[in-house]
């Protein structure tokens, strides 16, 4: 039995070295790994001590059991991944950027087991049995139709047997094709909208709440680095009033000034209260993190939804104001490990939290 499940697609994550360009890399030597947005958010738990299960599809082939030994290998329970001969295992290709010249994802994720197998294929009984948080994502619910019913299927038993339940928006607009003639956008909010009335804990960021639900933060312009602060409590305030189960609203705040320089923050909203608590703070007021030496920003946002899961299951932690402190520490750290896992401990998020971001080396 596990307290925290998370469910959805995970691939073989292929990385073009030295920050090359696609047509420099091939044919060459890659990086392969594996990662997925919720398979991220239950390696973080299982790194820090916490009893994770990932639930997918995977194929029955030596590649994908390389996958599972990834996962075992961080202390995720894989127990409950079902085999398939159906479909394959998907990947994508980073090839990442510096300076002006932004990151870049390509997708080959179509046809993935995942995406084919239905919900009866999954043994709901004794994957909740002992649960007590359920997270998903919109990435998962976009692969294709029946990846969207397993999606909605796994978060109506979860409401129903009581579980917390987060979801991250993810919005990604290169994936919801499923449905010819149907935009992308337009598709995510018909889905996400069945959804969220199973969520307790919503995940976004400013882009998730335009583009899904419609909703925008003000003159935020995210393509100039450009975030109205201000506006992200209202934002949040508006999705409470549309759906009456979401307790929380938590936003990552990125401004992107470069591939290689960003800054970093999060909110952290209180429908009961209407109280917003950003960030970091300094002297009572919002100051992100200047991150500005990027090692691989792929799977910030996930790293940032897995913390405050940690941090809203620690009785230390759990205050709104310091869990949102901690899940915008943790994600900052991961921003200078390579890969989609974050492998930041408690303790190393603690000290960032505390103001140590001189890097020093520790002896």
């Amino acid at each position: 039995m596990s307290e925290f499940i998370t469910f959805g697609e995970i691939m073989s994550r292929i990385d073009i070295p030295l920050k090359k360009r696609f047509r420099q890399a091939f044919p060459g030597s890659v990086d392969i790994s594996f990662a997925g947005a919720e398979a991220n958010v239950a390696a973080f738990l299982a790194l820090n001590g916490k009893q994770a299960k990932f639930v997918t599809a995977l194929p029955t082939h030596e590649i994908a059991e390389a996958c599972v030994g990834q996962l075992r290998n961080v202390g995720i329970d894989t127990g409950s991944i079902v085999r398939t001969s159906e479909g394959r295992l998907g990947c994508y290709y980073v090839e990442e950027g510096a300076n002006q010249r932004p990151s870049k994802v390509i997708y080959d994720r179509s046809y993935s087991s995942v995406s084919l197998v239905p919900p009866s294929a999954y043994d709901w009984e004794t994957i909740f049995k002992g649960a007590r948080w359920f997270h998903f994502t919109g990435i998962t619910a976009a692969l294709s139709a029946n990846a969207a019913e397993v999606m909605l299927h796994a978060a109506r038993e979860a409401k129903q047997r009581g579980l917390t339940v987060s979801c991250d928006l993810n919005f990604r607009k290169n994936l919801w094709r499923w449905e010819p003639g149907t935009a992308p956008a337009v598709l995510a909010k018909r889905i996400m909208t069945q959804a969220l009335p199973y969520v307790d804990i919503l995940v976004g960021n400013e882009e998730d709440a335009s583009d899904v639900l419609g909703i925008k933060a003000g003159n935020t312009d995210v393509t100039s680095g450009s975030l109205h602060i201000q506006s992200y409590p209202d934002v949040a305030r508006q999705i409470g009033e549309q759906f009456s189960t979401i307790k929380k609203v938590a936003f990552t705040l990125r401004e992107s000034v470069s591939a290689s320089h960003n800054r970093w923050g999060a909110m952290l909203y209180d429908v009961a209260s209407a109280k917003a608590h950003f960030a970091p703070e300094s002297s009572g007021a919002y100051k992100p993190y200047e991150i500005t030496d990027i090692v691989d920003r792929v799977g910030g946002g996930d790293s940032f939804s897995a913390a405050l899961i940690f941090a809203m299951s620690d009785p230390d932690l759990l205050e709104d104001s310091t869990a949102v402190r901690f899940a915008a520490a943790a994600s900052c750290l991961n921003h200078s490990i390579r890969g989609d896992f974050n492998y930041a401990s408690k303790d190393e998020i603690l000290s960032l939290m505390k103001g140590d971001a001189s890097g020093r080396v520790k002896r």
